[in-house]
């Protein structure tokens, strides 16, 4: 995502349906512009992303968007961006609602050189782990790169990852979504399939992978240029350089996995993300057991921007609604100010008193929906580590079967030889038994080839009657799987019908605070052209503007003016 920060953006101070007002604009994706956005009627900062204004005919694009939250809020992981709200505004825009996040993306670390070993490992195993939870789940990816990539600091922990705009996201494959053939993504990370335009999988997230190990382990691209048609050339056919021939101290272990990575069939790659985490953790274990925080710099570490500034709340209504009126009783200390100032002032202290029940009542609603969210990431996380458990042995049983079926066919190829062994014996005893030649010896050769025959067809038979169980044991592990995800799925959109209707009570609301903001900004202006300038008011009405009043009473919380990707 590009930090694309424009002051001229006509959309800010814009409220996304009812609710949602943009404060800065932080990036652009793929399909979206994102915004830094604050709820108009609590204080709780958010990322809004809102569909690119000459792609909103693109109903395509549209509907990936759309997939976008459902099949992120789906998988639910600790390293995945969470989306907390979808819809449509009043002018047909679709937006989404996610996590405010204060990080440095992986490209801006990329960019000042190669990254140290257990540093890229403990990125990579995170990426891993999100994206197999994803796969588990049904959901690809297909458009990683390192500006997708955000390193946060969680709890202490640096470089916690978060995985970004799951834009191209796909729960099944849709063909009324694109035409036949495209070719999305970003070329430097492409899969050779998806650089073919076919439509990508688990394997093309795998493989860009690879280009972002290599890109961290190397400080480079594996491939690149200028041109998009040879970049796809080169991602279809072109192997990639060994990491050694650019760093010549690349861990041998490290050149191998991402070499794998980077194979251009996929069912050269790993078999899935949970067999690529089983030799990342094997490569963790044999490194030193050296933090890498530790052997960094704070110069080579970016400071994280600081919070959003917070909001004043309506509480500050009143507040000003109480310096309007001290101004007005020294302007008019007869107590008898014009009708029209006098009514100004009660509809501030009126609206004041409206606004703070209404904050109120939303702020209750907002729990009630917290609450209901926190159940529903409870039970979809609880769901999504069954699934991730029995995901990871049935990688386990198919990887088993599928060695139990390479030894079949060696024995398989065994068995051919040690029959065609014993016929040549059988022959040859018979043509000596036909001289009249025959010898023990000749029969005892005989019986031990046929043995042997025997001993391989059962060894045949062994090995096909384990990878039979294996396979068993991967169909039963897979059968429980989808219950599991469809379980999810059911549980998912009666959530979504549930939380939505909150949400919807909150917009009735947030719109009732709209237009009492409106009403509190018309009055305000009234007692402002009435007393600016008189010298009596000076101090207190340098007070108000000291607040930020009235530019904020233009914007109290209700619309501070008030956007990076936080929770909202």
């Amino acid at each position: 995502m590009s930090r694309n920060r424009s002051s001229h953006d006509p959309a800010l101070g814009r409220v996304v349906a009812g609710r949602y007002r943009l404060e800065s604009r932080i990036g652009e994706g793929g399909m979206g512009i994102v915004y830094r956005a604050r709820h108009v009627l609590i204080d709780r900062v958010v990322a809004v992303k809102l569909i690119r204004p000459d792609l909103r005919g693109e109903t395509h694009l549209r509907a990936w968007m759309l997939r976008e939250a459902r099949a992120a809020n789906r998988v639910d992981h600790a390293h995945i961006i969470d989306i907390h709200d979808i819809g449509e505004t009043d002018e047909g825009e679709l937006y989404l609602v996610m996590e405010y996040l204060v990080g440095v993306p992986l490209s801006s670390e990329v960019a000042r050189g190669p990254l140290l070993l257990s540093r890229s490992v403990d990125i990579l195993e995170q990426m891993g782990a999100a994206l197999a939870r994803a796969h588990d789940l049904g959901v690809v990816h297909r458009d990683l790169k390192s500006d997708n990539i955000l390193l946060t600091t969680r709890g202490g922990r640096k470089d916690f990852v978060k995985i970004l705009d799951f834009g191209l996201a796909g729960l099944a494959h849709d063909p009324r979504l694109a035409p036949k053939g495209a070719v999305f993504g970003t070329p430097e990370y492409m899969s050779p399939e998806q650089a073919r335009g076919e439509q990508a999988g688990p394997q093309s997230d795998l493989y860009a992978l690879g280009i972002l190990f290599y890109e961290m382990l190397t400080g480079q691209l594996p491939f690149r240029s200028n041109d998009r048609e040879t970049l796809l050339e080169l991602q279809r056919t072109a192997a990639a350089p060994r990491p050694s021939s650019i760093r010549r101290d690349c861990h041998a272990d490290a050149e191998r996995i991402v070499l794998r990575l980077l194979e251009k069939d996929p069912r050269k790659r790993y078999s899935d993300g949970h067999h690529l985490l089983e030799e990342l953790k094997a490569l963790q274990r044999a490194l030193p057991s050296t933090s890498w925080d530790k052997e960094t710099t704070d110069a080579a570490t970016p400071l994280a921007p600081p919070p959003p500034p917070r909001s004043p709340g309506v509480v500050e209504w009143a507040n000003r609604a109480g310096l309007f009126a001290r101004m007005v009783a020294r302007t008019h200390p007869s107590g008898n100010p014009p009708r029209e100032v006098a009514t100004a002032l009660e509809l501030l202290w009126d609206l004041a008193a409206k606004a703070n029940r209404l904050e109120g009542e939303v702020a209750s609603h907002t729990r009630k929906l917290e609450a209901l969210e926190r159940r529903g990431r409870a039970l979809r996380a609880e769901i999504g580590r069954k699934v991730e458990e029995l995901a990871q042995d049935e990688s386990r049983a198919l990887r088993e079967a599928a060695g139990l079926a390479e030894e079949e066919e060696s024995a398989r190829t065994e068995v051919v030889r040690a029959e065609h062994r014993a016929e040549q014996a059988l022959q040859a005893a018979r043509r000596e038994e036909q001289r009249g030649r025959a010898t023990r010896e000749i029969f005892v050769q005989l019986g031990a080839a046929q043995a042997m025959v025997e001993a391989k067809r059962d060894w045949l038979q062994t090995r096909r009657a384990k990878r039979d169980q294996r396979e068993a044991v991967a169909r039963d592990l897979r059968a429980q799987i989808e219950e599991l995800r469809g379980q999810l799925a059911r549980y998912a959109e009666a959530l979504e019908e549930e939380l939505q209707s909150g949400r919807d009570k909150v917009a009735v609301r947030a719109r009732e605070g709209l237009e009492y903001e409106r009403s509190y900004q018309e009055a305000a202006s009234v007692l402002l052209a009435h007393l600016k300038g008189k010298p009596e008011c000076r101090d207190l009405m340098n007070e108000l503007m000291a607040e930020g009043s009235i530019m904020a009473a233009q914007s109290p919380r209700y619309g501070s003016p008030g956007a990076r990707n936080s929770n909202p």
